[in-house]
Order: structure tokens, then sequence, then C-alpha cells
């Protein structure tokens, strides 16, 4: 781990919403964001941001989910993911996230990732 993996670091990245992401897996539906792809979404974006900042054998992994999914966003449309590092303690993450449509919040919360030695699950 470098460094620079500190607490502030952020990242964001806007996403057109898929029908793969949609809630067709519930059957006949509104064509919406699912919240299992709302969370992926989230977990892709914290993964992103410390990618620069681990050493070629390290990754991230998801330990914690803590997310409100507030607002429906149709298939089509486009959502901004954000993250920011709120804590480190050593090898754990905490993450602010949020997902927005325009100006509504579709998501909001915590999540929790871990820094892992890729060596050693690959033993």
């Amino acid at each position: 781990m470098k460094e620079s993996l500190a607490v502030g670091i952020s990242h964001e990245k806007e996403v057109a919403i898929t029908d793969k992401m949609g809630v067709s897996h519930l059957g006949e539906g509104p064509g919406v964001l699912s919240t299992p792809s709302m969370i992926g979404l989230i977990e892709q974006t914290c993964l992103e941001s410390t990618a620069p900042h681990l050493d070629h054998n390290e990754q991230t992994v998801g330990t914690m989910v803590h997310i409100w999914h507030k607002a429906a966003v149709k298939i089509g449309e486009t959502v901004r993911i954000s993250c920011k590092i709120l804590e480190r303690d050593r090898r754990k993450l905490l993450f602010e996230v949020k997902v927005m449509h325009g100006e509504t919040v579709a998501g909001e919360g915590t999540h929790e990732r871990f820094v892992i030695d890729l060596n050693k699950f690959r033993q």
C-alpha cells in the first residue's frame, strides 16, 4: 500500500443505466435501476478510487454496505456516482458514497473496503 492511500481521496464517474442493471430478475415491473446494481456501481467506483494507491499485488474487497436507495432511476438515464474516503484504519477503508440522478439523491450511505494481498488469495 502506498502512503498516498489516505483520508480525503475521492472519485466520481457517470454511468448510463442499462437493461442489465434493472429489476428484471424480479419479474415484470418498472424499468428502473435495481438496488444490487446500484451497490455494484458504488463498489466499482470505490475500487477505482483506490487503484492508483495500491501496490501491484493488492486489491480492495467490500466488507460492509450501508446504503439507502432513495429514488428510482429509469433504464437509459444517467447517474453520477461519487465516493470519498472518510476513515483509514490500517487496511480498512470507510467511504462516504452517493448516487445522484440530476439533482436527486438516488442513493447514499457508507461502504467499507479492505485492502488485501492478492498473493495470499491465490495460494
